[in-house]
């Protein structure tokens, strides 16, 4: 895929990995031992490639841009829902609001631009770790198992340490806190008692709480609300269950959840792939306690053959402007695919 063989590796924000050595595709494997680095995509299709060469990460400095960056050219980026078909979804969401079918939806579109053969994603990761505060960064290259990955997620799915479990949905983008409306506030709270539901399916009676709600953090270009929600497992609760309890992740599916996938999928017209699906690891090299850290594959580049994605995507609920959620799209994919413009473009690849 590129003109320098580049071996298979991960890099989350503890750890790096080097020399897999076996891929599944089982939700199973999670409870065996040994260091896997897991792919959900949004569909529910689970790749978890196991490493044997494991080592503590070292941290990575955010920098300030130094140069402005390069503007993409015309028609450099195709999205799977141009403006007016993404409006007209959101209207699908409202009138489904309207009907009681759901309370909020995730309207999601994907963009896409052709790179050079030999472009080599771990530049671009490089250049995104630069930038990006993003908590839950994630690189992962194994190409025996068709990923190829560029995550600078704000959000956590979910954590385990042990047998207590953390989730912590975001809802509510603004370029400022002041300006978040009133809606953003509403919808956090809607989509952090669906994941608190979530978690009471696989958790001990009475141990599932909220530690923070609508708390403000802060990224590049953005303000996010982010709540937490954790809970003690049951005793001997497998991964499968566990996914199967909470997957896909409440903050970009919808409330109720399976209704909003039936809306989804009446509006977006491809799949989502690994966008808003899940990306990270489980680690239980030490069976007595067991670890793992899966963000939603939010802010994520991915790349099939010669084409780059990145998705992207706003919750709808009734008090929604049409044109201030297309609007708030731009707004989250703006730096980062500018970013990724102006690395393909200084890329000595690009030939």
């Amino acid at each position: 895929m590129t003109g320098v063989e580049v071996e298979p590796h991960a890099r989350f924000r503890e750890w790096t990995a080097h020399g897999p050595v076996h891929i599944e595709h089982d939700p199973r494997v999670l409870d065996q031992p040994g260091f896997w680095v897991v792919a959900i995509s949004f569909e529910g299709h689970l790749t978890a490639v196991r490493f044997d060469d494991v080592r503590r990460a070292t941290p990575r400095e955010v920098s300030a841009p130094t140069a402005p960056l390069a503007r993409p050219g015309p028609g450099a980026w195709r999205t799977s829902l141009d403006r007016s078909a993404y409006v007209e979804g959101v209207v699908t969401v409202r009138d489904a609001i309207a009907d009681g079918t759901v309370y909020q939806v995730n309207v999601c579109r994907v963009l896409e631009r052709e790179v050079p053969v030999a472009f080599d994603l771990d530049t671009l990761d490089a250049a995104v770790c630069q930038r990006s505060s993003g908590r839950y960064g994630t690189r992962v290259f194994v190409p025996g198992a068709d990923l190829d990955i560029v995550c600078a997620s704000p959000e956590l799915y979910l954590r385990r340490v042990g047998e207590q479990l953390t989730s912590g949905p975001i809802k509510g983008t603004a370029v400022t806190l002041e300006a978040m409306l009133e809606k953003d506030y509403t919808e956090n709270v809607m989509i952090t008692d669906l994941v608190r539901n979530d978690l009471q399916r696989v958790c001990r009676p009475g141990t599932v709480r909220v530690d923070g709600l609508c708390t403000p953090e802060e990224y590049p270009g953005s303000v996010h609300l982010v709540s937490h929600v954790g809970g003690t497992l049951a005793a001997d609760t497998p991964w499968e269950q566990i996914l199967h309890a909470s997957f896909p992740p409440g903050s970009v599916s919808g409330a109720p959840k399976h209704s909003a996938l039936q809306v989804i999928a009446s509006i977006e017209p491809q799949e989502r792939e690994i966008y808003c699906g899940a990306v990270g690891y489980v680690d239980n090299r030490d069976p007595l306690r067991p670890c793992a850290e899966l963000a939603v594959a939010i802010r994520t580049f991915w790349r099939v053959g010669h084409t780059l994605r990145f998705g992207v995507g706003a919750g709808i609920t009734w008090a929604s402007d049409p044109q201030g959620e297309w609007w708030e799209t731009d707004l989250k994919a703006r730096w980062l695919v500018d970013l990724a413009d102006a690395v393909i473009a200084d890329s000595p690849s690009r030939a």
